[in-house]
């Protein structure tokens, strides 16, 4: 009889083993087949072969941008009306390739190309470098607003400034303003379901949160894909976006050590606001399915006549649009770099491609700087991130670390003369993930204002010695090195 129990348990051991591999295996040929970046694919394949049954749950869960079947299919649906609403604005306020330069044309047929959205004239822009100053602003406009207040934020953490900014929806909803918040779930979740979000309903604020997550949703959609946009419109005429979130600077991760946050925003009026408001009312359609025809008229897009001489280019991106479209985008900016390229961001895992381009600026006689913090808010980030730091040194590149904070604007100005502003970080979560933001300006004296701020970060940093950073400790670079294995993860 125990022989018979020993049978049937190796038996049992044998039958689960081949089914692992089967798995492991079947997994594998479906990741090469999928034909991502080098980089992703071997990362991939690594925890699949290596990690048993969980490597195959993680990737089941995190490794594709499933969006799943309904809003794959809602997304689709938007498709025709979106594209003629672009065709429609293009006409409207057509832009003459002479009144660029080489370098901003090509940037801007990249961008055209890939989302779809023209280039813009007449708009006025205003740089906010301070998070005091963007809540005064945004809720001095909310007071105002006669029509509709439109906000979309990765988080909303209650308290503080963002306390101050639910009291004044609160008032233009009891004025006969239509007033939505439409917030991340994961980032928004100290908001939904508070005392905040019901005094907010209470008061007629529709409140709703995107791509919720959940046990059951993760069986039919990557649940890390995230809404990590910052936009606000007030009366389809006055826009806002950037990187701050409605979160109080001097509440938000106060407990983590790392110092107050540092955001920055730009507050527009002009024709490129209806880019703003549409990506809003696309993001808001594709969570609620409430309908297209009722939201255009609700949501009160404007086509607003010019009012300075900004040209601006709305580029949203993410799942559902071009994959990797903002990357590429990117690596145009980078390319067509002729004298300075200035890149300002939190997080920096960038993959070959990225690296090649900044290197090859550099070797062709650009100054290229990077700013990023010294310390921000994830280790294992930050390790990734400097793992590259001393091929980047090597090659000519400066690398500047702010000390006052955690450095969060994200900025790339080029030759002083076209910025790229937004909510986009110059990693694989942004460029593959994430529901992002930008806006590229092509004008000078936006983009030196834009330059002047890096400036002011760079008084505040230190610049990193490429012989100083050889002899950091042994355990500091394995560390790195072992990070950089799974930057295409993060």
């Amino acid at each position: 009889m125990l022989k018979q129990i020993f049978a049937d348990n190796a038996t049992l051991t044998w039958t689960l083993i081949a089914i692992d591999w089967l798995i492991r295996v079947a997994l594998g040929i479906r990741i090469i087949m999928r034909r991502s970046s080098t980089g992703f694919t071997l990362a991939w394949l690594t925890a699949v072969l290596l990690l048993p049954v969980l490597g195959a749950i993680i990737y089941l869960l995190l490794g594709e941008r499933r969006l799943g079947t309904r809003r794959a299919k809602r997304i689709e649906e938007l498709r025709k009306p979106y594209r003629a609403w672009l065709e429609n604005l293009a006409k409207d306020f057509p832009v003459e390739a002479a009144a660029l330069g080489s370098g901003a044309d090509m940037i801007r047929r990249q961008a055209r190309g890939t989302v779809g959205v023209p280039t813009l004239p007449g708009n006025t822009l205003q740089l906010i470098d301070d998070a005091e100053a963007f809540f005064d602003h945004l809720i001095a406009d909310i007071e105002t607003a006669t029509s509709s207040v439109h906000l979309e934020f990765y988080i909303w953490l209650p308290g503080g400034r963002a306390d101050d900014v639910a009291n004044a929806l609160t008032r233009a909803a009891a004025r006969g303003v239509k007033c939505r918040i439409l917030v991340d779930d994961v980032g928004g979740a100290d908001l939904v379901g508070s005392d905040t979000q019901a005094m907010l309903e209470k008061a007629g604020v529709r409140v709703v949160s995107m791509l919720k997550v959940g046990l059951l949703r993760s069986m039919f959609a990557r649940v890390d894909l995230r809404n990590h946009r910052k936009i606000a419109v007030i009366d389809g005429v006055i826009g806002y976006t950037g990187s701050q979130n409605i979160a109080d600077p001097k509440l938000f991760k106060a407990q983590e050590g790392i110092g107050e946050w540092l955001d920055a925003m730009v507050r527009m009026t002009g024709p490129a606001v209806e880019a703003l408001q549409v990506t809003l009312l696309a993001d808001w359609e594709f969570e609620t399915f409430e309908g297209i025809e009722k939201n255009v008229a609700d949501f009160d897009v404007k086509r607003s006549a010019p009012v300075g001489d900004a040209l601006v280019q709305v580029v949203p991106s993410g799942p559902g649009l071009s994959q990797l479209a903002i990357q590429e985008l990117i690596l145009t900016v980078i390319y067509a770099a002729h004298t300075e390229l200035v890149l300002t961001t939190p997080y920096f895992i960038p993959d070959d491609a990225m690296i090649k381009a900044l290197l090859s600026a550099a070797a062709r006689g650009v100054d290229v700087q990077l700013m990023l913090p010294r310390y921000p808010d994830s280790r294992v980030v930050k390790w990734a991130g400097e793992s590259y730091f001393e091929e980047l040194l090597e090659g000519g590149v400066c690398i500047c670390r702010y000390e006052g904070g955690m450095l969060h604007t994200k900025a790339i100005v080029i030759d002083g003369q076209i910025a790229m502003f937004g909510s986009v970080n110059l990693d694989m979560r942004s460029f593959y993930l994430n529901f992002e933001i930008s806006i590229v300006v092509y004008n000078g004296l936006f983009a030196q204002k834009v330059r002047s701020l890096q400036e002011h970060y760079r008084q505040s940093s230190q610049k990193l010695d490429l012989e100083r950073w050889r002899s950091r400790p042994v355990m500091l670079r394995f560390a790195q090195q072992t990070a950089q294995l799974l930057s295409p993860l993060l």
